[in-house]
Parts: C-alpha cells; structure tokens; sequence
C-alpha cells in the first residue's frame, strides 16, 4: 500500500466547506438513513475507494444494516433483500456513478420517481453526488482506509 498522498481534511479545510454542506442538507433531508448508507457504500464500491467502503460499511452497521445485505448490496438486482425504493436508489446511483459511459434513461427516471418524491429524489441524487465527490478525493490522495470510526447514530 501507498502512503497517503495528502490529507485534504486536514490540510485543506475550506476546499472541502462546500462538500460538507451538501452533506449537512442531505442529513437534515428526511432521506431514510438505510437508503443514504446503501447508496455510499455501492457507489463507493463502484469507484473503488477503499476508505469510503470501509467507513460506510461501519456507518451503515452502526445504523443498523444487516451484514447480509452489506454482502450482497453489489449483487442487488439478483436477491430480494432490498425493498422497492433502495432498488430503486441502488438504480439511480449507479447510473449517476457511471453517467461518462451512459445515459440515465428517462425509463429509469420513471421508475424512480415511483418510488420517491421530489424533495427525497433530489437529496438522493446530491447524496451520490456528495460520494461521488468523496470517493474522487479519496482514491487521488489515497487515503488510508481501515482506521474510520463510526459516529454514535441517532
């Protein structure tokens, strides 16, 4: 393993403000806390940062997620452990993560707003956003997975 390249939080605590506030809105969202914890961990998992997969697979344990479903959460479209809306946002964030090789077809959309209404589907798409984001700094400054600890959950 690399050592880390630079250590944007510490070293960089104003480049990081407007990130923190997107997160602070999506929090203070009404957002279920099941599905904002699936959609970090497999975006996460999609980018392949280590760090965030790590701290979101203690979150979402911490809040309550089961270790079955952390296990399979890349393999969603194949079990039946997740209900209709986190498929749905399991859906979404996958094809936000991956939006440089293909379109989000408007049936996709569709499908979504099935399940969410306006208010949730906007702090659901700047949550994958956010992570997005995180996962972006991360894996360019390589940042130490393994030592996160989750914050007490409400």
């Amino acid at each position: 393993m690399e050592n880390q390249r630079y250590n944007y939080s510490k070293n960089a605590p104003d480049a990081i403000h407007g990130m923190l506030e997107i997160e602070k809105y999506v929090h203070h969202s009404g957002l279920s806390p099941t599905i904002f914890e699936l959609v970090k961990f497999r975006a996460s998992q999609m980018n392949g940062c280590a760090y965030c997969m790590d701290m979101h697979a203690k979150d979402a344990r911490a809040a309550g997620e089961t270790e079955q479903r952390l296990y399979l959460v890349s393999a969603w479209r194949e079990v039946s452990l997740y209900s209709e809306k986190e498929r749905a946002a399991l859906a979404w964030t996958e094809a936000l993560t991956l939006i440089s090789e293909n379109d989000v077809p408007d049936s996709l959309y569709q499908e979504v707003k099935k399940q969410f209404d306006e208010k949730e589907l906007i702090a659901l798409t700047m949550a994958i956003v956010a992570i997005n984001g995180w996962n972006r700094l991360s894996v360019a400054f390589k940042t130490p997975a393994g030592s996160y600890v989750p914050q007490k959950h409400k």
